[in-house]
């Protein structure tokens, strides 16, 4: 019997033609996705955190400094994986945060639809060998998994995150680390590290199929910089004392180093978000504490560069570096969210984790870097993760390794996540699908190819008059040409719309609706008409992203655990939730 995968390739060449055989090697692709990575958390994008590998691949590929995701996890990875909008490949909103009202809903069902047809199984179906390890965040039931979407070899974690030292679950929204490897339930070495465990099965992947000379796509998510924030500490300590100065010098130092680099146009003003606290009204104390939070962020974004350097180095020692695309960026804009400050959440976290200042980023230590610092790595963007403003849904973009693109320059040109999947079919020269694939309608993909503007044949992704729409748990917005029409939940926002242009006015200063009355009222109508075509739902009345997540941890964890335990056990629960109330209680008298 002829093996499948030569069948594959005889097929690939009767597609393709002779150049299968005898033309240039096709170029294999990686895809590195970081995990909550704000606007300038990369060196070559304005930060002081040490990412020479990444900056390495700016240099001799391409920054994008208008590119746009969703404000959170797997809707951004859904469309990166399809090139369709999200509410039409079932990730309408993340599980954790989805409404009871949104449930089984069209488009909504929090997991990647048969309808949505990944690059994964594109390229597969190419002859590519496809690699996927970290997390996936897109269903982790049997259908759902990657080897089901086109996945020939996957060591994923299911959930929107874990612990980077330890298999066991981040937050109580799950009663484990959900991990699998090729469909089958897995579990982590005793030496566990995230970043460097998710670069080890990708090489070891690779390395396994490099001998037939098949071309490869893998894909590497990150759980950096994703909470828990932890890192080694010796990398930590690099940091020391770099963050002395607060939230607001930092924001201030991105952002000049941001038009330095010509990212940003040199009258770029800012926002001063209102969860920002006054730095200098903190005590000492509370200084270093919060100082020392940014210094693990920092770690582990290090940590992470060190670890790409890794598999560099591997595909450099291998002679596939120089035949290798790289694509760089960010899920969504910086994590706001303290989970401390959830109360259902922070129970839980007393519990199983510390938060003692000199542990922070280690084994059994917990922090996050909350509104403040996430409004300085989003610098110098409005607003952070789960909300509308840039700073939620403007990350850094790195392509680098195209054939004949015009390297080490910046593009600033509107892109869209949607475009990925377009970009890299186009670089494997495999024809994309416009509705159809192997011979059922599925959902069209939405994007444009990025490598016209890669070798510099054009100077815009999109048309000017092209409406692009966004919505994720109400927060909403619409792009047109250079304009931005916005809105954004409370507390971050004020659920009105907003009209900004977004070429000279990155940081959404200057609300344009009475200057532009007609391009206002009209990008409304282009925004209902999206949410009609794409069956976006509205939200119920006083939704909030936390309290959703307070109740699906209830629901799916903790009140599940009390019905299975004994008296006793829930006896002591109440006694522990009593003691913290009662100290909450008394600190608060003590203030």
């Amino acid at each position: 019997m002829i093996p499948f995968r030569f069948l594959v390739i005889a097929l690939c060449c009767l597609a393709f033609g002779t150049q299968c055989l005898a033309g240039p090697k096709r170029p294999n692709i990686v895809v590195l996705v970081a995990d909550d990575w704000g606007y300038s958390d990369v060196g070559s994008f304005g930060s002081e955190i040490a990412t020479p590998n990444i900056d390495t691949l700016a240099r001799e590929g391409v920054r994008f400094s208008d590119f746009h995701v969703t404000a959170s996890c797997s809707p951004t990875r859904s469309m990166l994986l399809t090139g369709v909008d999200n509410h039409r490949n079932g990730v309408g909103n993340m599980p954790e945060t989805m409404p009871d009202e949104h449930l089984g809903k069209p488009g909504y069902s929090g997991v990647l639809n048969d309808n949505a047809i990944t690059v994964a199984t594109q390229l597969r179906d190419a002859g590519y060998h496809t690699y996927i390890t970290g997390k996936w965040h897109l269903g982790k039931t049997a259908d759902t998994l990657p080897d089901n979407r086109g996945f020939e070899r996957s060591f994923i974690q299911a959930d929107s995150g874990s612990d980077n030292w330890e298999e066991r679950p981040y937050a109580p929204l799950y009663d484990k680390a959900a991990w699998f490897e090729n469909g089958q339930p897995a579990h982590l070495p005793k030496d566990y590290y995230s970043s460097t465990f998710i670069v080890d099965k990708a090489m070891e992947y690779i390395a396994a199929n490099r001998p037939d000379g098949q071309p490869f796509f893998a894909y590497l998510g990150f759980q950096a910089n994703h909470v828990p924030v932890q890192a080694p500490k010796d990398v930590i300590d690099k940091y020391r004392g770099r963050y002395d100065q607060g939230w607001t010098t930092l924001r201030q130092a991105r952002r000049d180093r941001a038009v330095a680099l010509g990212l940003i146009p040199a009258e770029t003003r800012m926002q001063t978000m209102a969860s920002t606290a006054d730095w200098d009204a903190l005590t000492p104390d509370e200084k270093r504490y919060e100082a020392r939070r940014m210094e693990v962020y920092a770690g582990m974004g290090e940590t992470m560069d060190r670890e790409i350097g890794r598999l560099i180095a591997h595909l450099k020692a291998t002679g596939e570096y120089d035949n290798t695309v790289f694509v760089f960026l960010s899920d969504n804009g910086s994590e706001p969210t303290d989970p401390y400050a959830i109360p259902a959440i922070r129970l839980w976290l007393e519990m199983n984790y510390t938060r003692q200042l000199d542990r922070l980023g280690s084994k059994g230590a917990f922090t996050s870097i909350g509104p403040s610092w996430a409004s300085a790595a989003a610098s110098p963007l409005s607003g952070y993760k789960f909300f509308a403003g840039e700073g939620g849904l403007r990350t850094p973009l790195i392509v680098s390794g195209v054939p004949n693109m015009q390297a080490d320059r910046i593009i600033k040109a509107f892109t869209h996540v949607t475009d990925i999947v377009p970009t890299l079919l186009d670089v494997a020269g495999v024809p994309a699908h416009s509705g159809e694939y192997q011979g059922r309608a599925v959902e069209p993909m939405i994007g444009s190819s990025l490598v016209p503007v890669l070798k510099g044949t054009t100077d815009r992704v999109h048309p000017e008059d092209q409406a692009i729409g966004y919505e994720l748990s109400g927060s909403a917005a619409l792009f047109k040409g250079d304009y931005k029409l916005v809105k954004s939940l409370k507390p971050v926002g004020n659920e009105q719309w907003h009209l900004y242009n977004i070429v000279t006015d990155p940081g959404e200063v200057d609300d344009l609706q009475q200057q532009m009355p007609e391009r206002f009222i009209s990008m409304q109508a282009d925004y209902a008409e999206y949410a009609r075509v794409n069956g976006v739902l509205p939200m119920p009345v006083g939704y909030d992203y936390m309290h959703q997540g307070q109740l699906y941890a209830l629901k799916h964890v903790v009140v599940p655990k009390l019905k299975a335990a004994a008296p006793p056990v829930i006896a002591v629960l109440l006694l522990v939730v009593g003691a913290l109330v009662w100290r909450r209680r008394r600190r608060k008298q003590v203030v």
